[in-house]
């Protein structure tokens, strides 16, 4: 028997995406805008080009006010009452996205709080990694493991700025010019 040499298949990009759960209620509103303690995290997503990508998808994860990793279900369902710390929310016709979360406390003391970002959009062959640090403690920004391993120009991709209204101001760019810092987990 002769020996026989597989070929990878070549890969596709993110999608399809079909309708179950994208979008679905309130998928953006990890708690209600009226709650205590609510901010909005928005910004703006952009190619390579500086053009605005109209339907990316942006999934984020987080902690707690008190840095706690929630571990409750009922992300699909919001029932207005529980935080699980995971949402998704589609951007608009014009590269816009938004949130309804609270800030994220430290999961360490002395840690930066910051928020897991997962992006999906057309053209791209796989999901994107990156994270959202908080502005405010620069003792624990300079002590970040992450930020810390990067050249100072790019660690600034990866903090927001706090706006006059408590929110976050956070905008992606996928590539070129101050492009977002993108992570890599192995076997993911």
């Amino acid at each position: 028997m002769s020996e026989q040499k597989l070929t990878a298949t070549p890969g596709q990009t993110v999608g399809p995406f079909y309708g179950y759960a994208l979008p679905y209620p309130k998928d953006n509103e990890l708690v209600h805008p009226g709650a205590k303690g609510a901010i909005r995290v928005q910004g703006t997503v952009r190619d390579g080009a500086g053009e605005v990508i109209p339907d990316a998808l942006l999934e984020i994860w987080q902690a707690d006010e008190d840095g706690n990793i929630p571990q409750k279900t009922g992300s699909l369902v919001r029932d207005g009452y529980t935080f699980t710390g995971w949402g998704r929310g589609a951007v608009d016709n014009v590269g816009n996205y938004t949130f309804t979360t609270v800030n994220p406390g430290p999961t360490e003391e002395g840690s930066a709080p910051f928020i897991s970002v997962v992006i999906f959009a057309r053209g791209l062959l796989n999901k994107l990694h990156t994270r959202m640090y908080l502005p405010d403690d620069e003792a624990a920004l300079a002590k970040d493991p992450l930020l810390s391993s990067l050249p100072q120009d790019r660690r600034r991709t990866l903090i927001a700025t706090r706006e006059a209204d408590g929110g976050l101001r956070w905008d992606i760019k996928l590539q070129g010019e101050d492009e977002t810092v993108f992570l890599a987990y192995p076997g993911a």
